[in-house]
């Protein structure tokens, strides 16, 4: 084949394909609130990319476009429903797996309630987990999901262990080993959290991070010591008939070796009915024992 006839091919494909977006264009905008705003007129996301003779990138660009224009339009008006909505984003990811944009935006469009949304979180961890498999380096996509699993499925151990995947990408920032120490925290994984809190504290150069990993790792002493104080001070009561008015007190009994002080040196104050607390709480803002107000069940 001739230079020539390549070129006409070429600018013929090319021709058909831009005149294929315009009647697209057109047609959306004529009938903006038909029931073709919420069909396609090419469901299956391979034969859109098949129909697209190489341009798959340039018409990932178009899909997308017609997401934010369908996602925006029924937001506008407060629909419930947005059938359209993973279709679409089905065929711009297929067209462009690299488009991390339709990831990132495409999930939370998915997730959030209606009217906000779709209302799929399903559905929108399935997209994230979708770019992920076609793109492992890119640790944005985990940030992402650690999002999904922590707000929509308020599954800890899942978000951690997204934000833990996700921290060791290249470019990943400081804050995803941050956030996952603290997903492993609310999950009750302690020894994993002092782990995290302990390795940030001792890579990071940041000086306020390296702050809050200390009050992080303090935090999580606290809440480690003071039910183990409160069961020995209700073994001392259950042993005597009253509660102890000092820590010599349950020394004396045997129970402890010596009077306990926090992660910031102050002695723990011994309060009435078995209640152990900080002497200064506002040093512990993480900590969810040792607190002024009644104790959380040990």
């Amino acid at each position: 084949m001739s230079r020539k006839v390549l070129l006409i091919a070429l600018v013929v494909s090319l021709m058909s394909i831009i005149g294929a977006i315009g009647s697209l264009h057109v047609i959306y905008r004529l009938r903006p609130s038909d029931t073709l705003h919420d069909a396609l007129f090419v469901s299956s996301p391979r034969a859109v990319k098949k129909l697209s003779l190489g341009y798959s990138g340039l018409l990932a660009d178009v899909y997308w476009t017609r997401v934010v224009q369908y996602f925006g339009g029924k937001h506008q008006v407060g629909t419930e429903e947005y059938k359209a909505l993973a279709p679409l984003l089905d065929i711009t990811v297929t067209l462009d797996p690299q488009l991390m944009v339709a990831y990132q935006f495409g999930s939370i469009f998915l997730a959030q309630q209606p009217p906000d949304g779709a209302g799929d979180v399903d559905a929108a961890r399935a997209l994230v987990k979708r770019g992920i498999r076609e793109n492992p380096d890119y640790w944005r996509l985990y940030y992402s999901l650690g999002y999904l699993e922590y707000v929509e499925k308020h599954d800890f151990k899942a978000a951690a262990e997204a934000f833990e995947e996700g921290a060791q990408k290249p470019g990943a920032h400081e804050w995803m080993k941050t956030m996952a120490a603290r997903m492993h925290a609310e999950a009750g994984d302690t020894a994993t959290a002092r782990y995290l809190w302990s390795r940030i504290y001792e890579e990071t150069e940041d000086q306020n991070i390296k702050q809050n990993a200390l009050m992080r790792l303090g935090s999580l002493k606290i809440d480690e010591e003071v039910p183990q104080l409160e069961r020995l001070i209700s073994q001392y009561h259950q042993k005597t008939g009253r509660w102890p008015a000092s820590w010599h007190e349950i020394i004396s009994a045997g129970l402890l070796k010596s009077p306990p002080v926090d992660p910031g040196g102050e002695l723990y104050l011994l309060k009435p009915n078995g209640r152990v607390q900080l002497a200064h709480p506002k040093l512990f803002r993480f900590a969810h024992h040792g607190l002024p107000g009644p104790s959380p069940p040990i």
